[in-house]
């Protein structure tokens, strides 16, 4: 049997608008739905960016006591949880990030930069 649902603790933690503060939750494995249909919505198409917030809205299925998880949650947390939400959803749905060499057209040192995955920055 797979493991489909993955537990967390927030570094820091969704504050509700009574001050309730919201660490440990559950995100789920994403379907090939959870990735394809928020691409087709007018905020990820005017700002890819806002990617992320539908994704994580649409895959955690838990967070302490708030009782639906959507976009305008996601977009309440602290920068530091974001970012910790979006590294275990690439954890966890086994996204890699494709690497590649490029040169410095300045000083032609050759390294290596990241591609930005789907559910990345």
């Amino acid at each position: 049997m797979i493991q489909t649902e993955y537990e967390f603790t927030l570094p820091i933690g969704y504050q509700d608008e009574e001050g309730n503060l919201h660490r440990e939750g559950v995100m789920r494995l994403a379907t090939a739905a959870d990735e394809i249909r928020p691409l087709q919505e007018a905020r990820v198409q005017a700002n890819p960016a806002y990617l992320i917030v539908i994704l994580l809205s649409r895959v955690i299925t838990r967070l302490g006591n708030v009782a639906h998880i959507n976009p305008k949650v996601i977009e309440n947390l602290y920068a530091a949880d974001l970012a910790y939400l979006q590294n275990l959803y690439n954890k966890i749905n086994q996204v890699e990030q494709e690497r590649f060499a490029t040169t410095c057209p300045q000083c032609q040192h050759t390294f290596e930069v990241e591609r930005p995955v789907l559910g990345g920055l």
